[in-house]
């Protein structure tokens, strides 16, 4: 898995992608389109990553697991963005993506570049 080719792999679907992160096996990989407005902070993203996405996902999947046939993804309704993580081998990705994008469309072209690149 070339880490850098899938990072511009999600951001070749569409200028509606703002950032993307890979987490995997304790090292993580940012990348983030210029001039955007309400981004936030470098090290705000960091901590994300790093603290609040594995528990979000830890959290899900547990609960998905109990009764609801498991969890694909999440998705976060932020105030400027949409966070789209997945799950992937020994960490996960994680995609923002902008309030007029469809989101749901570019979750499952995302979701396919996923299922292609970590197997």
């Amino acid at each position: 898995m070339n880490r850098n080719k899938v990072i511009k792999t999600i951001f070749d679907l569409s200028s509606a992608i703002r950032y993307v992160a890979i987490y995997h096996e304790g090292n993580l990989t940012t990348s983030v389109r210029q001039g955007l407005l309400g981004a936030s902070s470098a090290e705000s993203d960091k901590y994300e990553e790093l603290i609040v996405n594995p528990a979000l996902l830890t959290l899900i999947k547990q609960r998905g697991n109990i009764d609801c046939g498991g969890s694909r993804f999440i998705l976060v309704g932020y105030g400027h963005f949409y966070q789209f993580i997945i799950p992937i081998q020994s960490g996960h990705l994680s995609v923002s993506i902008e309030l007029t994008a469809n989101y749901m469309e570019l979750a499952e072209r995302i979701t396919h570049i996923v299922i292609n690149s970590f197997k």
